[in-house]
């Protein structure tokens, strides 16, 4: 089945100038490629900086990628322009990780919402407000909250407004960055079993950004797990989450807190803070500071390759002791304590 979203090879940087005026590029995505089938939702995660949210924002063209190719259902996105762009705009929307900031204070909910409806015209001004008020119903919202402005509203309700602004334009692909991050852990759940029901009934295809681990968990259907800008593995959600293949892969979810202490996995530390994305090396990204790494990561490249069906790695040592099954990262990895490097 051919995918709702495709990007190949999409790339972003920014010219930063150094002390030295000089200009050098801050490598914010490198060589992303994914798919979105319809009605799915695939997950990026990873640490803040990895490049998670500037790859959503140039699938949605929100920021101009430097190379790369997006496709919208057939439609090449990356090589529209700006007018063109507008146009296709209603089949992919964003819900946004503060709503209360994405939220104009001077206007009322009821006419943030009303706004995509009549600047693609959607519906005549006539019917604007029972459309509005359908789509109020649609996120559990009641018509009474349409002449209210966002500050006198509820986190939660506030999102609710986000999503029904995004849901305005009927869009076949959602992206969700961080969309219960500012949420306390009540209303998180209520939006995400919201976010679930509305994406069974409009077969919406979801984006979802994220580094909670137990969010992706309950949305995603794959993941892609990134890395100073690079998809480092990616996987069926149960598969990654149960036995991620990369080491970063397996130091996330062994950093995610449990419910008792029986379930506590084997806890992978990494050495130190993310390298610069300001010029990164060529080989291994993860290699300064992977508990894993071998000499042989400081002077290769690693490229994503097949792990098995559906799952890929962009790990050296894995594609090498996978082929001859000696792979075994948790050998003499002993909880709280990072392996000693090989070599």
């Amino acid at each position: 089945m051919k995918p709702l979203l495709e990007v190949t090879g999409l790339s972003k940087h920014y010219p930063v100038r150094t002390k030295l005026w000089k200009f050098r590029n801050l490598v914010a995505a490198d060589d992303v490629s994914l798919t979105v089938q319809a009605g799915e939702t695939l997950a990026i995660v990873g640490e803040s900086g990895s490049g998670k949210s500037t790859v959503g924002k140039c699938i949605l063209r929100l920021e101009a990628p430097t190379s790369g190719h997006v496709v919208l259902d057939g439609q090449p996105i990356s090589e529209l322009s700006e007018v063109e762009v507008r146009s296709l705009r209603a089949q992919m929307q964003m819900v946004y990780q503060d709503p209360l900031e994405s939220l104009n204070p001077r206007h009322k909910v009821g006419k943030l919402v009303a706004e995509p409806l009549l600047l693609h015209g959607i519906v005549s001004r006539k019917e604007v407000r029972k459309r509005v008020s359908e789509l109020f119903h649609l996120v559990g919202l009641g018509s009474e909250h349409i002449d209210r402005y966002a500050h006198t509203l509820s986190g939660g309700q506030q999102q609710r407004v986000g999503i029904a602004r995004a849901l305005a334009t009927s869009p076949k692909l959602l992206v969700l960055d961080e969309p219960t991050s500012a949420l306390d852990v009540s209303v998180e759940a209520q939006i995400l079993n919201l976010l679930q029901d509305l994406q069974r009934r409009m077969k919406l295809a979801f984006l979802l950004i994220s580094h909670d681990l137990a969010v992706v968990s309950m949305l995603a259907d794959r993941v892609a797990v990134m890395y100073l800008g690079q998809i480092v593995e990616t996987g069926p959600t149960r598969d990654i989450l149960a036995s991620g293949y990369h080491p970063y892969s397996r130091a996330l979810v062994s950093a995610t807190p449990v419910d008792h202490p029986h379930q506590r996995k084997v806890r992978i530390a990494l050495d130190g803070e993310p390298t610069s994305p300001i010029d990164p090396p060529q080989h291994c990204r993860l290699e300064p500071r992977c508990p894993f790494a071998l000499p042989v990561c400081r002077e290769q490249v690693a490229d994503l390759k097949q792990a098995e069906e559906r799952r890929f790695t962009r790990c050296i040592r894995f594609n090498r002791e996978h082929v001859n099954g000696s792979w075994d990262p948790d050998a003499s990895v002993q909880p709280g304590i990072a392996k000693p490097r090989a070599g």
